[in-house]
């Protein structure tokens, strides 16, 4: 469970790089036919998994942009997970996803004939940053009713500040970065954990790396830019 938390919030945190439009934001392109690859390794750096972007439609509403986008998941064997389409949509100056809808729905298959409920705050990116800078919290709550019992899952992402700008490069290429650190808390019953972590994030790009952190700050998980395509 705990490295599907891990990489939904990497997902989470890619999937920004596809919502935003030129009236949206100024950090990421938004074309149809834009690809992303982004790879996963656990904390000894070895392939946990291949996530795959890409927008095939994106559609204008006056200030609203509406994109859909297939994604899909291979494990470190090449094993397909999952594939699946997701609609977003942004305007003003702030790019904002959906938690409830990039739950993944394999993540959830367990649990597909009991009752469900999910909600949250979106998770939200400025248009424009500066370092010191505080951003808005976000969370997901999932709650599960099964034979009488209630099973309550919940991720908090909060204290997230841009803590300072870097130059990195990955696969894909050299990137200029704003650095995101963000706590992310979870609680499934009565079990607490919290995953620190720091996501790089480039102009016209989006998400080039994501890491995530013990609690004594040795890396456990990794995600970085792999591919990108226009």
């Amino acid at each position: 469970m705990k490295t599907k938390i891990i990489l939904f919030l990497a997902l989470c945190y890619a999937s920004l790089s596809l919502v935003a439009q030129n009236n949206c934001s100024r950090f990421y392109p938004m074309t149809e036919g834009t690809s992303f690859e982004y790879t996963s390794y656990n904390k000894k750096g070895k392939l946990e998994g291949v996530s795959s972007y890409k927008v095939t439609t994106v559609e204008n509403n006056s200030d609203t942009t509406t994109a859909t986008m297939n994604i899909s998941f291979t494990d470190e064997k090449g094993k397909d997970v999952y594939n699946s389409n997701y609609s977003f949509s942004c305007s003003g100056n702030l790019v904002t996803i959906d938690y409830e809808s990039l739950v993944p729905k394999e993540m959830l298959e367990q649990y597909e004939d009991m009752e469900m409920d999910i909600t949250g705050t979106d998770i939200e990116l400025p248009n424009e940053l500066t370092v010191g800078q505080n951003l808005a919290d976000a969370n997901v709550t999932l709650n599960i009713s099964m034979s009488g019992l209630n099973m309550k899952t919940t991720i908090d992402i909060v204290n997230r500040k841009v803590e300072k700008q870097e130059t990195i490069t990955t696969p894909a290429g050299t990137f200029d970065c704003f650095v995101i650190y963000s706590d992310n808390k979870s609680k499934i019953m009565m079990a607490k954990s919290n995953f620190p972590s720091r996501v790089w994030l480039s102009e016209s790009v989006g998400m080039v790396k994501q890491e995530t952190y013990k609690k004594n700050g040795d890396v456990m998980g990794s995600t970085q830019l792999t591919k990108f395509t226009k």
